[in-house]
């Protein structure tokens, strides 16, 4: 008994800092976050802001602009989480393939995209598709390989905007469930392949019943991480499109964005942010429910 308490007293200086940190950085923005969302929040005087109740939240379920956020961070994730997901675990097994060459030069090549900046990879992707024969991906499209007539105007319409941003999230994450992948890949015991290929397994069996129930766990962090990042995602809309045309590609971080920082109306931006943050528990938590409660041992 002693020595555990001796244990816990050198551990409580580590173990109280973390507290006081996390009441710092999570705990005090997130209880601040829902008492401005009350409000009519002053942030130079906040002594004069205006106690409002609930109707910033009714204002939110009023507002035809916030579905249309809704609809398009539904979107987002829906097309984004799933191609990351399928993707990275494709890229992941071929590289792993033991007759494939030159793997850290493969890994490099597609995890780069996930080191590069989001400001720097916004940037490239809108010269890409830039509106009119100036963008690389018209060129391609109307002079190099004649398929179309005329350029298209891909960050001037709703849809092909939707579709630029969907792509450079997609290509950047691709990498990262890549490495997550061959670090789950590498742990699976060689013995099973082995006794698979003398049971007559070959390819698309081995994969369904052998490898992908023993990276149950990973898959469920993987899956876990990407709705998070999806929903979270702002850098690559605000640079690309920022919410155009017309705020039709706006996601509910850029909305709330919007509202914060061009309306200063923090009250509903950050009753938003309450709804965004339950949206966010209701997706992973029932991914969770749908995967089990497998524990992540890699």
């Amino acid at each position: 008994m002693n020595k555990a308490i001796k244990q816990y007293v050198q551990v409580a200086p580590y173990l109280t800092l973390g507290f006081i940190l996390t009441c710092i950085f999570v705990l005090y923005p997130l209880i601040k976050g829902v008492y401005i969302s009350f409000f009519e929040y002053k942030v130079i005087t906040p002594s004069q802001s205006v106690f409002l109740g609930w109707d910033n939240y009714i204002k939110v379920f009023h507002d035809p602009s916030i579905y249309i956020a809704l609809r398009n961070t539904l979107l987002f994730v829906l097309v984004t989480v799933p191609l990351q997901w399928a993707l990275g675990i494709v890229v992941a097994m071929i590289i792993h393939l033991q007759f494939i060459r030159f793997k850290v030069f493969f890994r490099l090549v597609y995890y780069l995209p996930v080191i590069s900046s989001w400001i720097v990879v916004s940037y490239l992707f809108q010269f890409l598709f830039a509106d009119g024969s100036s963008g690389v991906v018209n060129y391609l499209l109307v002079d190099f390989l004649h398929i179309r007539d005329e350029p298209i105007a891909w960050l001037q319409n709703t849809w092909t905007a939707n579709v630029v941003i969907w792509l450079v999230s997609i290509w950047k994450g691709v990498g990262w469930v890549m490495i997550m992948y061959l670090a789950a890949l590498q742990s699976v015991p060689r013995s099973l392949y082995e006794a698979a290929a003398i049971d007559g397994a070959k390819g698309a069996r081995t994969f369904i019943h052998i490898t992908l129930p023993l990276m149950r766990p990973m898959t469920v962090f993987v899956l876990i991480n990407l709705i998070i990042g999806a929903f979270q995602a702002f850098i690559q809309v605000f640079l690309i499109t920022k919410g155009g045309p017309l705020d039709s590609t706006h996601l509910l971080n850029t909305y709330m964005f919007k509202h914060a920082f061009q309306y200063f109306d923090f009250g509903y931006a950050a009753a938003i942010s309450v709804l965004l943050g339950l949206l966010i528990f209701i997706f992973t938590y029932s991914q969770q429910r749908t995967f089990g409660k497998d524990r992540i041992e890699y």
